[in-house]
């Protein structure tokens, strides 16, 4: 790689890096919000809603095509996100 594109790489790479301190805050932000739900969930088997899901999926998958990103980046993105959430939500349930 030639220096010039060294120094652009890095560059890029320093936005990146601010792009994901703001997405760190965006996820804490998404967190407090899942707690508040979790919170009012009365039963465990409450947690996972397969029609949200889906409805969610087909949102961003709207969104994807209409901003031109690649939709199976963002299905993804967002099954992961999901998921990961719904761990966390059986993680922390503490009702009955």
């Amino acid at each position: 790689m030639s220096p010039l594109k060294r120094k652009k790489l890095s560059k890029i790479r320093l936005e990146l890096d601010k792009l994901d301190n703001s997405l760190i805050k965006i996820i804490k932000k998404r967190t407090n919000l899942v707690k508040k739900v979790l919170d009012l969930k009365d039963k465990k088997n409450q947690i996972v809603d397969q029609k949200r899901i889906k409805s969610i999926l087909l949102n961003i998958k709207k969104k994807s095509l209409k901003n031109k990103i690649d939709p199976l980046i963002t299905n993804r993105i967002w099954k992961n996100m999901i998921w990961s959430y719904i761990d966390f939500e059986k993680r922390n349930f503490k009702k009955k």
